[in-house]
């Protein structure tokens, strides 16, 4: 996991993890934009496979500035209006921010990674094409008001949130609700994936002498259902043949497959009747 610094952007620092490693075949999970910093997962090698199988819940903590629109809902973008901030109390900022909790429907900003027509919406926006996305659906498990400074305009908040979740949306639609307009002034996600700040290494220690040692994948997976393979069935396992598990785990159930060594054997899916279906087999025979 890597701690994203400001300004690079998530394929520039794929690019430093593979010149640190040596290797080519290297992922992240969850693009960060540029301006935004914090837990960056990488996968390397046959890992980059695995990175689906991982939670896609965040968390974040960021800064909304109110009193201000722009065409990218963040400060990086072209001011579009600024506005006179209404005095507001602690309490009116917690009404306001609770309908954006649960299930709710997100439109994305005018400039993300979003396609429409085969094309990126950032792309169209900046080619001066009017882009108008629709809502879709998210989740947000957990917002709360960590802070308000009435003299800057500014509240602090941490979510916690579904893949696919903008924190920009979310500052515009809460600067909507309050009538003077929002934009996102500075963003860290603190959790990815199943991993924490707390477990992600700066830019700068790719360049120790080894380099950073590698987290077990079975860590990443541990949130998963687990079937651990006996040693006559590991071949078979190889070959791709179906595998017995207990019947009464949920069908189409993503699991985890260890080898009688302990180690990461591969993925499956529970199919009817108790049986796993081989997804991805690492050290496939043949």
């Amino acid at each position: 996991m890597l701690d994203k610094p400001a300004g690079l952007s998530s394929h520039g620092c794929v690019s430093r993890v593979r010149r640190a490693y040596g290797l080519k075949r290297v992922g992240h999970g969850g693009t960060l934009d540029p301006a935004v910093t914090g837990v960056l997962p990488i996968a390397l090698g046959p890992a980059t496979r695995l990175l689906p199988y991982l939670s896609g819940d965040k968390t974040y903590r960021g800064v909304v500035q109110l009193g201000l629109r722009t065409d990218s809902d963040d400060l990086e973008g072209q001011v579009l209006e600024q506005q006179a901030i209404p005095p507001l109390s602690t309490a009116e900022l917690e009404a306001a921010l609770a309908p954006f909790r649960g299930a709710i429907e997100q439109r994305p900003p005018a400039v993300s990674a979003v396609h429409v027509n085969g094309e990126r919406a950032y792309k169209l926006a900046r080619a001066g094409q009017a882009v108008e996305l629709q809502p879709r659906p998210v989740s947000i498990h957990r917002l709360e008001l960590l802070s308000w400074n009435q003299e800057l305009g500014q509240v602090e908040l941490e979510v916690s949130c579904s893949a696919g979740t903008y924190i920009r949306s979310l500052a515009r639609d809460l600067g909507e609700t309050l009538g003077c307009g929002g934009s996102l002034a500075r963003l860290r996600r603190t959790e990815a994936l199943g991993f924490q700040l707390e477990q992600s290494v700066a830019l700068d220690q790719l360049d120790s002498d080894p380099p950073p040692a590698l987290v077990d994948p079975l860590l990443a997976l541990s949130h998963l259902l687990q079937h651990r393979l006996e040693a006559d069935q590991l071949p078979g396992w190889r070959c791709g043949r179906l595998q017995s598990c207990d019947p009464a785990w949920p069908i189409d159930a993503p699991v985890v497959v260890v080898g009688p060594d302990g180690n990461l054997a591969g993925m499956a899916r529970v199919q009817a009747g108790g049986q796993l279906q081989p997804r991805l087999v690492l050290d496939a025979a043949g």
